[in-house]
């Protein structure tokens, strides 16, 4: 089966690896000819846990290249995936779609024979229906279909979430695109993964729908946090209380900073205003978001407060910039919104990321100094941030970093370790909800 996958982003990286993997020969296609000529010199331009190994391995197999040229197979291709950017919109929240609609307007020309233009892109319910609009206007004797294939890929678990998904959504309108869709996901009825079969608007709203969901889950269990500050409960005692409803389970109920990433902040927002749009409450939704953006606050004040208010002169080391572990994604991290505070309050920060750092080191305030190793950052520091729980800091040596500190407090805003285990140590100790 011939693929086609027009961007090489990470959905369109990771795509393109496993569908080669199943089996399938892919050509990747990106305009950013730089790009192209990284992943041909064997160079990954993002950071995705086995990644690399997958996209060597099957580019020496032959089943995959890349290409920054439209034309490179497309004729050829049984399916072609539109895996583009779709940003949040300035202004309005909307999903950006223009890369969405210049990848149809490419593809169209070139499409010989029967062929599925597949939105692989996270988009807004009706753009499977633009996209056929557009390819039928440029190309009115193309022999197509559209459909819509959403992925739901966690970054630093991508890999796995693709080889043993909870399920395949396809959004056809057809028996030929449903048929050659099953037959590109056919390696995975070896492990009865549930293939769901709907409509072109069903899989799109899929998508939002789920993101907007576990967002909510999020900002909910984050609220509960700071209710059992208040009284004096253990949000760990109670996310397990609530998780062992098997109504409700334990995922997402797991407090922190506040969400980030490239998926629930821009996905919010998007079905927010496809809501809107349709005159539909989605209030929910909404309180949410706010809840989000209030809980990163909060924790701006949770860490003046550990600081007895004085923030200016503080030296403080930050453990973890990125939005969550095993990626270097900095989109909407809650570093973003707590770490710029306290540098315009006076603070000194030293920070350290096993691979966010240089993501960060864009976005961040130009006096934060970033550290190689973790002893460097803590050294003479007031106070330990822990922001991001990657997994060398689970294991931290806490004797060595009470010595290297010149202060005891230990903020720790995952909730890594236990209160009487950081006290026993001679650490101030702060998490969230506890």
């Amino acid at each position: 089966m011939n693929v086609v996958m027009i961007g090489a982003g990470y959905v369109g990286l990771v795509s393109a690896a496993c569908f080669a993997e199943f089996g399938a020969r892919v050509v990747c296609v990106d305009v950013d000819a730089a790009r192209i000529a990284r992943l041909d010199a064997g160079e990954v331009p993002l950071y995705e846990p086995g990644l690399d190994d997958l996209l060597a391995r099957n580019a020496a197999a032959g089943r995959l290249r890349f290409s920054h040229r439209f034309d490179a197979a497309i004729g050829e291709a049984d399916l072609v995936f539109i895996a583009v950017g779709t940003p949040a919109r300035r202004g309005d929240g909307h999903a950006d779609l223009r890369y969405v609609h210049e990848a149809a307007r490419r593809i169209a020309p070139r499409l010989k024979g029967y062929t599925v233009v597949v939105d692989k892109s996270t988009v807004p319910v009706g753009t499977a229906r633009e996209v056929a609009r557009i390819v039928r206007e440029a190309n009115p004797e193309a022999d197509f279909d559209v459909a819509s294939n959403p992925e739901f890929l966690r970054e630093g678990a991508a890999i796995n979430d693709f080889m043993r998904p909870d399920r395949v959504v396809l959004g056809v309108e057809s028996g030929r695109a449903e048929r050659l869709l099953r037959e590109l996901y056919r390696p995975l009825n070896l492990i009865e993964t549930p293939i769901l079969v709907t409509g072109l608007e069903s899989a799109e709203l899929i998508k939002y729908a789920s993101n907007a969901f576990l967002a909510t889950k999020i900002s909910f269990i984050n609220e509960m946090s700071r209710l059992c500050e208040r009284v004096g409960a253990d949000v760990h005692a109670v996310a397990r209380g609530m998780g062992l409803d098997g109504r409700i389970g334990r995922k997402f109920l797991h407090p922190g900073p506040g969400y980030g990433g490239s998926c629930f902040p821009k996905d919010t927002q998007a079905l927010i205003r496809m809501a809107r749009e349709q005159g539909v409450p989605s209030r929910l939704v909404e309180a949410a978001v706010e809840a989000n953006v209030a809980h990163k606050t909060y924790m701006v004040e949770k860490i003046r407060g550990a600081l007895g208010g004085v923030v200016s002169g503080r030296r403080l080391a930050v453990l973890g910039l990125t939005f969550k572990p095993e990626t270097d994604d900095m989109r909407e991290a809650p570093a973003l919104a707590i770490l710029p505070p306290l540098v315009e309050a006076g603070a000194i920060l030293r920070a350290h990321d096993p691979h966010g750092r240089e993501e960060a080191a864009a976005l961040l305030p130009n006096t934060v100094t970033y550290c190689d190793d973790v002893e460097t950052t803590v050294a003479g520091a007031d106070a330990v941030i822990l922001l991001t729980e990657w997994n060398e800091y689970r294991g931290l040596d806490l004797v060595r970093i009470r010595r290297l500190m010149s202060g005891n407090l230990f903020i720790d805003l995952r909730n890594v370790y236990e209160p009487a285990q950081m006290e026993a140590h001679g650490f101030a100790y702060t998490g969230v909800g506890r």
